[in-house]
This record gives C-alpha cells, sequence and structure tokens, in this order.
C-alpha cells in the first residue's frame, strides 16, 4: 500500500492527518475521540510511512488508550504487524530475505520501512493464526 493510500483509508475512515510536534518519545499518534492521526515533522520517509502505516492501524481497529500495560503492548503490536503486512507483500519480503541473507537492517532499507515493521512482519509468518486483518475501507464499500 503507498502513502497516497494510506491516507485515502484515513479519509475514508474520517480521519484527518496532521503533523504537529510531539513529545520527543513519539512519532505519531491517534486520537480516536478527534478521529485524528499526529505526525511528528520532519520524519525520515521511510519512518514517516511505517509510523503512518501503524497510526493508520489504531485507526482502523478504533484503539482508544489503554491502562493496562499488558493490553496496551498486545494494541500495539497488533498496529506494528497489520502496518508490516499492509506495506510489506510476502513475495517482497521473500525477495530482500534472499537478496539480503535475512539482515534486517538491509531489508528494511530495500523495503522502504523500519526494522520494528520488520521484525513485525516476521512475527506474522511465525504465527500461526496471524491477527485478523480487518477490511479497509474503499470508495466503492462507503
Amino acid at each position: 500500500m503507498t502513502d497516497d493510500e494510506l491516507l485515502d483509508t484515513l479519509d475514508l475512515l474520517g480521519v484527518r492527518v496532521t503533523i504537529d510536534e510531539l513529545p520527543p518519545d513519539r512519532d505519531g499518534e491517534y486520537e480516536h475521540g478527534l478521529r485524528i492521526v499526529r505526525l511528528r515533522p520532519g520524519m525520515a520517509r521511510r519512518l514517516h510511512r511505517s509510523v503512518l502505516a501503524h497510526e493508520c492501524a489504531h485507526a482502523v481497529y478504533g484503539d482508544v488508550p489503554l491502562r493496562d500495560p499488558h493490553h496496551a503492548e498486545r494494541q500495539e503490536t497488533r498496529a506494528d504487524e497489520w502496518a508490516a503486512r499492509t506495506l510489506v507483500s510476502v513475495d517482497d519480503y521473500a525477495r530482500a530475505e534472499s537478496i539480503h541473507d535475512g539482515h534486517v537492517d538491509a531489508m528494511a532499507l530495500e523495503l522502504d520501512v523500519t526494522v520494528d515493521l520488520i521484525r513485525a512482519f516476521q512475527r506474522t509468518l511465525r504465527h500461526p493464526r496471524a491477527p485478523r486483518m480487518p477490511g479497509i475501507p474503499t470508495s466503492a464499500s462507503r
């Protein structure tokens, strides 16, 4: 999925995207009540698209902040795995893995995503039951 397709998905969900200063420990955030994704300005392209896809996942799932750290971590893991499977195809992953002999840093560069998303993609391959991918709205289903 391209950045424009991610933005179209967010638009179809009624979520707007802004570029805003965020706390130093955050590259992006999704606020369900306001239907807004905020992204930190000045991110490198592959970080930007990885964060955009991660925040799009929160919007697709309708995630809200959770107090329980265990459930919050599961929510973050699910968003990373959704983002990884949305940005990286199985065929592209296999090709990058072969070219770079499984070196995740090189694979991330090749696939234009963060190392975290490569690791998330790998988790989805190892899980016998990968997380259910909710349908992404299209203009036809609106």
